[in-house]
């Protein structure tokens, strides 16, 4: 994406950081596993879409992936328009206060630039965390950039804790519940698009209700949760 400028050069877009963390526990192995990795793979190209129509921001997009322990499998951002997804698998355990230490260490200064747009911050679960995670969590949620991130969270399947999720998301709106595939989908391909969603004060609406804010004069990101999939209007199929 060429860099816009401003007279006198500065630069007009600024870093969004959109950051996947993914459960690749045993328990997501098979259907699971494979609908996370198509789908995902599939909404790549509307990412980069969106981006191009987006000029106040440069999407950066990385993979963080947690089962016993956990790695980042992107090992730096990578700007939209290069990503390609890496198919995961799904075995052991799930270390999710293994996964949100890993996150804290990449949201400071450097090396997140002080230009940065808050980074939204997507997390996939299929159970519950087998490790201490609160002590991580408390830690992370200490940390400036991880105030101002959108964090949202994919509920799969029956047996995930919905409450931890809730911890991370910070609202119960912003966790998402899929209990087949076609929920799954649908729920990875919103999350995916939230990241264009990137606006200016003056054009957030007076009367808007519908919008979940971070108010910072220098950094702000307009989540338009109308948009979020309703599990009601998606056929049950096989539920997980």
């Amino acid at each position: 994406m060429a860099d816009l400028k401003r007279p006198g050069g500065e630069l007009v877009n600024r870093p969004l950081h959109f950051i996947w963390m993914v459960d690749c526990s045993g328990s997501m192995n098979g259907e699971k596993i494979g609908t996370v990795n198509h789908a995902i793979q599939d909404t790549v190209p509307e990412m980069v879409e969106a981006a191009n129509n987006n000029p106040n921001a440069q999407l950066l997009v990385r993979t963080l992936k947690f089962s016993t322990g956990a790695s980042w499998v992107t090992d730096s951002p990578v700007n939209i328009e290069d990503f390609s997804w890496s198919d995961l698998e799904a075995d052991g355990v799930t270390d999710l206060g293994s996964a949100f230490r890993l996150l804290a260490a990449q949201l400071t200064i450097p090396p997140m630039s002080d230009r940065a747009l808050p980074p939204v911050i997507v997390l996939l679960s299929d159970g519950q965390p087998t490790d201490e995670y609160k002590e991580e969590l408390d830690k992370l949620m200490k940390l400036p950039w991880a105030k101002k991130s959108v964090r949202i969270a994919i509920a799969i399947g029956q047996d995930v804790d919905v409450d931890v999720l809730r911890e991370f998301t910070g609202s119960s709106e912003l966790v998402l519940e899929a209990r087949n595939r076609e929920m799954l989908v649908r729920m990875i391909k919103w999350a995916s698009t939230a990241a264009s969603m990137v606006s200016s004060p003056a054009s957030i609406p007076a009367d808007s209700q519908n919008e979940l804010t971070l108010d910072d004069s220098n950094n702000l990101l307009i989540i338009d949760t109308d948009n979020i999939p309703d599990p009601s209007d998606i056929d049950d199929g096989d539920v997980w």
